[in-house]
């Protein structure tokens, strides 16, 4: 079965299908006209599908012979950022953009649908099509699962464009392959007083400041340096005026981690330290922690697949990489703690990086991509590995 070829005649309606997402970026959980596009084309290839609630959906391509199940994963929505690429097809969306290259994700799955709904009377099994809303937000994966998204399941495969790669370029590795993304606000309250008289206040600002610096303590003196962490405070906010001692302060941030474990324990270790930091300094702090994504741990077994798959489709054996631990957060972890799951990026070429107002996607990457999705299905539910 020579996917490359496949994937190379449905490359230009990719190519077309792309461009019209492009240009009509939405929002996290709005993504309204993309999954009504998307409807459309799974029924003009009478694929049956149903949508979620309120954005997304999933479509099953079923094998002339019975076997197991294969998800294939895009995410479909947008970021809040003004396009400055200058693109014939810039967004025409006002403030948003696919920045991420969410837009390519669906347009490659709805060309692999179009790839594996060719072929289905020689597929032995189910390809589960999954077009799944608010990855940027953290939820969609989430919502998704609780609408029965995995239900009989026996492998996921996702895939993410990669601005900064060389065009064909696969890469994938076992194990953890990007990180936890935690977000959490804290407040401290203390009491106002003037300026020139601190002793009758108890100073928000101080405490606010002690409690960035001593959360950085545990990166450097609560977890081994052979464990990746990182902790960002990536807005604080304090004080009516120059001479008034503030009463109150208010600070957000982001903990990226790669360990299990220790992300689970991170809520209590913000906790602790912004709590006692604060009574330090005659002040109180409250701490909201959101868990919004686990680690993604790639199935060391799916991630040979992949590779496999990868290197019959790649256009040179080079092609296919280990890929590096990002800190970067992505929800398709969700569906790695509950399934057999593996996740790989592909290539797209340019000089931006993702979530840039002017990152470009070389278009012919598409068929990269749209060979991988259909290979990976092909041989998972074959048994051609």
């Amino acid at each position: 079965m020579d996917f490359k070829a496949l994937a190379q005649q449905v490359q230009p309606d990719v190519v077309s299908f792309r461009r019209d997402l492009h240009q009509h970026p939405e929002a996290s959980f709005q993504e309204v006209r993309t999954t009504n596009q998307i409807a459309k084309a799974m029924e003009e290839l009478n694929i049956p599908y149903r949508k979620f609630d309120p954005t997304g959906l999933v479509a099953e391509i079923k094998g002339a012979k019975p076997g197991k199940t294969v998800a294939l994963r895009a995410d479909i929505d947008a970021l809040s950022i003004t396009e400055n690429t200058g693109l014939p097809f810039a967004s025409q969306n006002p403030g948003f953009m696919h920045a991420c290259g969410h837009d390519t994700h669906a347009a490659m799955l709805v060309g692999a649908a179009k790839v594996l709904n060719s072929i289905k009377d020689q597929l032995q099994g189910t390809v589960r099509l999954l077009f799944q809303p608010a990855e940027e937000v953290a939820g969609g994966a989430k919502m998704a699962i609780a609408q029965g998204a995995l239900e009989g399941v026996d492998f996921i495969f996702g895939i993410h464009i990669a601005s900064m790669l060389p065009v064909g370029t696969i890469a994938t590795r076992p194990g953890a392959s990007a990180a936890a993304a935690d977000m959490f606000r804290i407040k401290v309250t203390g009491k106002a007083t003037h300026g020139a008289m601190p002793e009758g206040g108890c100073d928000a600002t101080v405490a606010a400041a002690a409690i960035v610096m001593n959360l950085q303590t545990i990166v450097s003196r609560e977890v081994s340096p052979n464990q990746p962490l990182v902790v960002t405070v990536g807005k604080l906010e304090s004080g009516t005026r120059f001479n008034i001692v503030s009463g109150e302060a208010s600070m957000e941030g982001t903990i990226r981690s790669y360990d299990v474990d220790l992300h689970h324990s991170l809520p209590s270790i913000v906790e602790r330290i912004a709590k006692n930091t604060a009574e330090t300094f005659r002040c109180e702090a409250q701490v909201d922690y959101t868990m919004m994504t686990e680690v993604l741990v790639n199935n060391p077994e799916s991630v040979e697949l992949v590779r496999g798959a990868a290197q019959k489709i790649a256009d040179k054996p080079e092609l296919v990489v280990e890929a590096s631990p990002m800190m970067g957060g992505e929800d398709f972890s969700e569906y790695t703690v509950l399934t057999k799951a593996a996740f790989a990026s592909v290539g797209a070429g340019g000089q931006y990086p993702q979530h840039s107002d002017k990152v470009y996607f070389e278009e012919e990457s598409f068929a990269t991509g749209v060979a991988l999705y259909s290979q990976v299905a092909y041989d998972f539910l074959n048994g051609n590995q």
